[in-house]
């Protein structure tokens, strides 16, 4: 297990699409652990292996003290609309408002390939849809009309105080 550094926005890494996971083994177990490691250093709430370099479909998401280690996941259904803040590991300083699903279904594997099943709203949900996006090669800013719409941490904590301190970093 280690800490190991987060691809940022430019890189080309970031835009790659994550390739389905087959083997269920060491690696896959080491990088389920850096990913952990390497979003709780961050800190952040997810992280998805493309933003570690490897284009593999895997991520984790740590929301009230659980820890979820997602492989090859797909949301299988989505209700609802939901607009929030969502800030990015890999676009380090900002935020901006998107609109996701409010609630989601994903059906996924465990480390070992077990298939599992997770619902989500709230933090959760948007959480899930962030990193899902990653392994597609989409990011958070993909959904905003222009580059303008990203604020500076800086600035919304001046502006809306409660904002910032519901505010965690997705990745």
């Amino acid at each position: 297990m280690s800490v190991r550094p987060i691809v940022l926005l430019g890189d080309p890494r970031l835009r790659l699409k994550g390739e389905t996971v087959d083997s269920f083994g060491k690696y896959l177990h080491e990088l389920l652990d850096d990913l952990t490691d390497s979003m709780r250093h961050a800190p952040g709430v997810g992280l998805a292996a493309p933003q570690l370099g490897e284009p593999l479909r895997a991520c984790v998401i740590e929301v009230e003290g659980h820890l979820y280690e997602l492989v090859n996941p797909e949301i299988v259904r989505a209700t609802g609309d939901d607009r929030d803040l969502e800030g990015c590991l890999s676009i380090p300083g900002y935020v901006a408002y998107v609109t996701r699903k409010e609630k989601v279904w994903v059906v996924a594997q465990n480390r070992v390939g077990k298939k599992v099943k997770v619902a989500g709203s709230g933090l959760l949900g948007r959480a899930l849809q962030h990193e899902l996006d990653h392994l597609q090669g989409k990011l958070y800013i993909d959904y905003l009309d222009s580059m303008e719409e990203l604020i500076p941490v800086g600035q919304l904590a001046d502006e809306d105080e409660d904002a910032q301190e519901s505010l965690r970093t997705l990745a």
